[in-house]
């Protein structure tokens, strides 16, 4: 089985209207096509057909219990390519009450937030091929610490494009 990636994720909300108004204004997605109860988007560089399905099942619906004695889908996670669009993200989601955690797990420097309905996603962006030494391997088994991103920013730099070698080809 060659699989290489996530192509999309479909997701039930209660209101697809407030869904799409969120991860278009925040998370800058654009809908592809919708039709009552559903919508298809796509993030901004993608050249995915669709990244993002969403389906309406009520106001009314339950919140997920997924990780609360439910199995389920624990999180989403969305690459960005820089540090700088990383940093741009934590704001945008913070600005929209969305962001609820930020944590260096060494190799991956991540975002995490909740969206409309509490369904939680990250936002991440992966340190490259060329910084991963074999120590810096080791440090992340199991690692979680505070993200501080003015210090990854200085450390590898504003443009520099994240995954390459990793979840990018070279």
């Amino acid at each position: 089985m060659g699989v290489t990636r996530l192509n999309h994720a479909v997701l039930y909300v209660r209101d697809v209207d407030r869904s799409v108004a969120f991860y278009r204004d925040v998370m800058g997605f654009r809908t592809v096509t919708s039709f009552p109860g559903a919508a298809f988007l796509r993030a901004a560089d993608s050249t995915n057909d669709h990244d993002l399905g969403l389906f309406a099942i009520g106001s009314d619906a339950a919140a997920s219990g997924a990780g609360h004695g439910r199995v389920g889908l624990y999180h989403l996670a969305w690459e960005v390519d820089t540090l700088t669009e990383l940093a741009a993200a934590a704001d945008r989601l913070s600005a929209a009450g969305a962001l609820v955690g930020a944590s260096d797990h060494v190799t991956t420097k991540s975002l995490y937030a909740h969206d409309p309905d509490g369904l939680e996603f990250e936002v991440c962006w992966i340190v490259p091929a060329e910084h991963l030494t074999e120590q810096l391997v080791r440090d992340a088994a199991g690692a979680v610490r505070p993200l501080d991103l003015s210090r990854e920013l200085a450390r590898y730099g504003a443009t520099t494009r994240g995954g390459v070698g990793v979840s990018v080809p070279v």
